[in-house]
């Protein structure tokens, strides 16, 4: 299986656990014999979106191009992000806006939206200060469903598994390690 793990933390200035979290899943595929790209979305220099026009311009940066091709390319996609304000920190949305343009990941044919990544799944891992279940339970998960149903899902990629970890900070080295232990399982099963 050719799997794309997408590291979505804004902060370069220190590694985090969104970084251990990637690079435990990276070595579960491997060593499951699976081929592993990564992109790290900071690194790419992101811009904003800031029209309809340019959402459906040919003229394209090159890490948007970068970008569609790994992801053609993935049969399961992994995005690893910390929540921030209850959704994505702004970087992973604008990266997603530039990436999943009309024509690329789905476009209105003749009989309405045509989605173009089926056949590909996706796991979110979403990192949080509060409890999973408070996120699941009080805000009904609405950060991760957006990029669920309305980017991923809505692309055709699914189906769309979701591993919600809480009190991240300060975290107990047992909790961490079975984390990155359930990290490397999922990545050997390309789940």
């Amino acid at each position: 299986m050719n799997i794309l793990i997408l590291q979505g933390h804004p902060d370069t200035s220190d590694s985090h656990f969104c970084h251990a979290l990637a690079d435990a899943y990276a070595a579960g595929a491997e060593r499951g014999g699976h081929d592993v790209g990564r992109i790290t979305l900071s690194d790419t220099g992101v811009e904003l979106l800031r029209s309809r026009r340019e959402w459906q311009s040919a003229e394209l940066p090159a890490y948007v191009r970068e970008g569609q091709e790994a992801i053609r390319r993935a049969d399961h996609i992994v995005l690893i992000f910390p929540l921030w304000l209850g959704g994505m920190p702004a970087l992973v949305k604008a990266w997603l806006e530039q990436v999943f343009r009309e024509g690329f990941a789905m476009e209105i044919g003749e009989n309405g939206w045509q989605r173009h990544l089926k056949g590909k799944s996706a796991r979110l891992v979403v990192t949080m200060g509060m409890p999973a279940f408070f996120y699941r339970l009080y805000f009904r998960s609405h950060g991760t469903r957006q990029i669920s149903r309305s980017i991923l899902g809505f692309s055709g990629i699914g189906p769309i598994r979701e591993t919600l970890i809480g009190r991240v900070e300060p975290m107990a080295a047992d909790r961490a390690k079975a984390l990155l232990d359930e990290m490397r399982d999922l990545g050997r099963a390309g789940r």
